[in-house]
């Protein structure tokens, strides 16, 4: 079979089709059409040349020789199908596809550059070859078969128009025989354009044979090239490259040509930007910065910081502190003077942020600064360096200068405002002072307003870095979210991302029409279920467990294994017979019994996690609790059945699915109680619902209105608090009310019986009891990571399903997914657990140790911790390393 047939042109501009291989004689070529032609082949330059296009766009080709049969379908049907090319900018598109045709269509790509997510196109080839032979033919073939746009040139002079009228990402130059054209002169040619910045060009050189050694590639690079490959026209080889090309040099120029939109920002940025490297050496100053300080981005860059003049109004020890803090990779900000250009010193509130790069090392520091308002001097200095910028333009002048709002003005000075208003009219007058009047003469007046008041009065008559910091504090107090942290740079990482995400948010509330309803199968009665009457009806096996179901160590699932998985019952008829629960709600252990047993048959058994075994594990959790010194010392009787019957209640009727989750779905729930806190609202109002409906199971049918209401509000409060959007103001309030009072009395030298003061005082204010209870049943709930490693492990692998059985249904659904790192086939559960432990745990139980002293525990969470970091790195995925699971 005869090569890929040629163009011939005549002098009279008469094309020719012919196959190369069968004669070279003019005689036996054919013609085809003068000025048109179905291009299929090679074009052969002579006199006439000029008049037809040099650079092929290709939809379909001739195939390569495995692909023989198809060659024969597409000349039996090239005469229907085929369609003529018509000239476009410097190529000639052509659509010659035929009906048996496979051309791979190209699809848009997702790429993710920080918190940027990117669209990248269809990758564009060009190809510049001065004939066509094998080694083209693959190179068109391999971007067939991944599905990049191709073009193609013969003469340097049709490349270069070309690459400047699509700009393609892929240049491959024939760099194989010199005699047609110089390939490093058309490399230096294109690289001399601004397009070819984030274009890889590469260079297809001789093979060489054994006994020849390698060239270097160094004059090839000094040319502008960015790789070299070797001679192979196999289709596979040069698709290989190619797409090793895409995924690697490719993607990473596609990643820095979005940084020029990161630079946009920046240089239109109103804050003033300095980045430097980790030794302090100034790499980029915004123009917002050069207006600030008065230089040029020329005089800074490259310089180290220390070789700028400072200010001598700062603390000698101002800069070692904030080389201290932010060498510790934490961010710091605060006031700091620094000397402008002119020699003069302005005030500005700087925050500096460590950059984490390689190797998780800081590689960066960014500052951002803004002029301090209440320094009179920083308004003169920056108007009249705004002011000799536009010398002669008054309106700009005046219209570009420095607006300073001071952060002060939402404080309410009446003093002031009555003194402003005196030139006005009299009734406008009367009216300001009337409204003033009223609003310093209400009586009901917020906390949080009398602290923002008290700020105010004090930053009247303090030093301007007093007054600073007040303004700061003022800030923050007027923020809505005084107790939910901003993740640092050392928490960027997806898992944290997607917890947080995930268990501290009520979703996006982005409603679909696939709302998800789970079933509630409500059941009041289980007479069919063999529990024991009593207490002491309890089977031997089981009743041996039990006895050591008062140490921390107690293994819950041992229990969930003899019990068909209905611990809940058992531990908690043994739990509540030791806390006098039934002599407190003065109802019988029949009815206790049969109230347990609807609670715990409301437990969805089918969810992975969020069962009874979890109920009772949260149960047992908080009777140990219950048993300390100071924990019993703070309660009352009531606190305690509270906290029970609460940890017994906390997670009924749950569907294994996160709050985000269903108000993703718009849930019935999520619908009735306004996307907040949907699960926790329906666990309480579910569980008073199942037991006051039935008198056989109603525990609370004894106990007198008032006891009820109390005890009903605890519960529901401690409930409520197991919800994670409060996580963080649960657990500040608690260190802050609870921990810090207590500190200087344990440290105190006459500390004996401090814990007896300690419990009473606490005694004394409801509020701290309400913080203890909170606090409880808080740690209680995720109490898994400071058990004994193997259940700890367990735990971890149950909850980890729920969470991957969930990410399944999002996807089926077509719901967001909440927690992408949380998929069955990539998620690395050691690493979600350092993420959980490190965000939530570590900082909660550290408060709840101090209080409670639970050595064991932390202990415990020590050595849990250690487990899941060798197992990360290790970059093992799961729960245990593979020695251990072959054990």
């Amino acid at each position: 079979m005869g090569c890929a047939p040629s163009i011939h042109v005549s002098h009279s501009g008469v094309i020719y089709c012919r196959d190369s291989e069968e004669s070279n004689s003019p005689h036996q070529t054919t013609t085809i059409s003068q000025g048109t032609a179905t291009l299929h082949g090679l074009f052969v330059k002579t006199d006439a040349a000029d008049s037809i296009p040099s650079v092929l766009a290709y939809q379909s080709r001739q195939p390569p020789p495995s692909a023989a049969p198809r060659r024969k379908e597409r000349r039996e049907s090239g005469g229907a199908s085929a369609r003529s090319r018509t000239p476009h900018c410097c190529s000639v598109e052509a659509e010659t596809q035929t009906s048996s045709s496979s051309v791979k269509q190209a699809s848009t790509t997702e790429i993710q550059v920080g918190p940027m997510r990117l669209t990248q196109y269809p990758i564009q080839v060009l190809l510049i070859f001065a004939k066509e032979d094998n080694q083209s033919n693959g190179f068109w073939w391999a971007c067939d078969r991944a599905g990049y746009r191709c073009n193609i040139a013969w003469t340097p002079e049709s490349a270069l128009e070309c690459f400047l009228d699509k700009h393609q990402e892929i240049i491959v130059i024939d760099h194989r025989n010199s005699r047609y054209f110089d390939a490093e002169d058309i490399c230096r040619s294109i690289r001399a354009v601004e397009p070819s910045e984030h274009t890889v060009i590469l260079a297809v050189v001789p093979r060489i044979s054994a006994d020849q050694e390698e060239t270097s590639v160094l004059p090839l690079l000094d040319a502008g090239f960015d790789r070299q490959f070797m001679e192979n026209s196999s289709v596979t080889a040069c698709y290989n490259e190619l797409v090793q090309i895409e995924h690697g040099e490719v993607r990473s120029q596609f990643k820095l040509r979005a940084c020029n939109a990161v630079f946009t920002a920046l240089d239109h940025c109103q804050e003033a930007v300095e980045i430097t490297s980790e030794d302090h050496v100034i790499q980029y100053v915004n123009p917002a910065f050069e207006q600030m300080m008065g230089y040029c981005k020329g005089e800074l860059i490259g310089k180290e910081l220390t070789e700028l003049p400072k200010s001598d109004k700062n603390c000698a020890d101002l800069l070692d502190n904030i080389n201290t803090f932010i060498k510790k990779g934490k961010e710091w900000q605060g006031v700091y003077y620094a000397r402008r250009k002119s020699g003069d010193s302005i005030q500005q509130h700087v925050k500096i942020t460590p950059v984490i790069g390689q190797g998780g090392k800081i590689r960066h520091f960014v500052s951002l600064k803004r002029l301090h308002c209440t320094n009179e001097n920083n308004k003169q200095v920056y108007k009249s360096h705004h002011e000799e910028k536009y010398t002669g333009d008054n309106s700009q002048s005046e219209s570009n200068s420095y607006k300073c709002k001071n952060r002060r003005k939402d404080s309410v000075d009446v003093k002031s405002i009555t003194s402003q208003s005196s030139d006005a009219a009299p009734s406008l007058q009367t009216r300001r002072y009337s409204s003033m009047a009223r609003i310093h003469s209400m009586t009901i007046e917020a906390p949080i307003t009398k602290v923002i008041n008290i700020i105010n009065a004090a930053q009247e008559n303090s030093p301007i870095t007093v007054a600073e910091a007040l303004d700061r504090v003022l800030e923050i107090l007027r923020t809505t979210e005084l107790y939910s942290p901003q993740l640092g740079t050392k928490d960027e990482d997806p898992h944290t991302s997607d917890l947080v995400g995930g268990l501290m948010t009520d979703g996006l509330r982005r409603l679909s029409g696939n709302e998800y309803v789970f079933s509630k199968n409500v059941n009041l009665s289980h007479s069919h279920l063999p529990v024991p009457n009593t207490i002491n009806d309890v089977p031997p096996c089981i009743a041996q467990l039990l006895d050591n179901e008062e140490t921390w160590d107690f293994n819950i699932f041992e229990l969930e294994a003899v019990t068909n998985k209905r611990p809940l019952v058992y531990l908690g008829l043994k739990v509540f017979a030791r806390f006098g629960v039934s002599e407190f709600l003065n109802c019988s252990e029949v009815t206790l019994r049969a109230w347990l047993q609807v609670i715990e048959a409301n437990y969805h058994s089918s969810n992975s996690y969020h069962n009874s075994t979890h109920a009772a594990d949260v149960l047992h959790a908080t009777a140990f609790f219950l048993g300390k010194e100071r924990v019993k010392g703070s309660l009352d009787h009531l606190d305690e059945v509270a906290a029970l019957i609460a940890a017994t209640i906390h997670d009924v009727d749950h569907p294994g699915r996160t709050n985000s989750f269903l108000c993703n779905a718009g849930s019935e729930l999520a619908v009735l109680y306004n996307d907040t806190a949907v699960l926790e609202s329906h666990h309480t109002a579910l569980a008073f619902q199942l037991t006051t409906k039935d008198s056989k199971c109603n525990i609370f049918k004894n106990i007198d209105r008032n006891r009820y209401r109390t005890l009903r509000q605890a519960i529901i409060d401690m409930v409520l608090a197991t919800e994670m959007t409060k996580h963080f103001e649960h657990v500040n309030k608690f260190v802050n009310s609870i921990n810090k009072p207590m500190a200087p009395e344990e440290t105190s030298p006459h500390s004996e019986g401090s814990d007896t003061e300690c419990t009473a005082n606490i005694k004394n204010f409801p509020d701290n009891q309400t913080l203890i209870k909170r606090m409880m049943i808080k740690c209680a709930d995720v109490a898994n990571p400071c058990r004994p490693l193997e259940l700890c492990i367990e735990w971890a692998g149950r909850i980890s399903e729920e969470y991957f059985a969930q990410t399944d249904e999002e996807k089926r659904q077509g719901l967001p997914v909440v927690m992408p790192v949380f998929d069955r086939n990539t998620c690395s559960i050691p690493k979600s657990q350092i993420s959980f432990i490190d965000y939530f745990i570590t900082d909660m139980f550290d408060a709840w140790d101090a209080f409670a002293h639970l050595p064991v525990l932390m202990q415990h969470l020590a050595n849990n911790y250690k487990h899941w970091k060798t197992l990360d790195d290790l970059k093992c995925k799961s729960l245990r390393l593979p020695s251990e699971n072959n054990n």
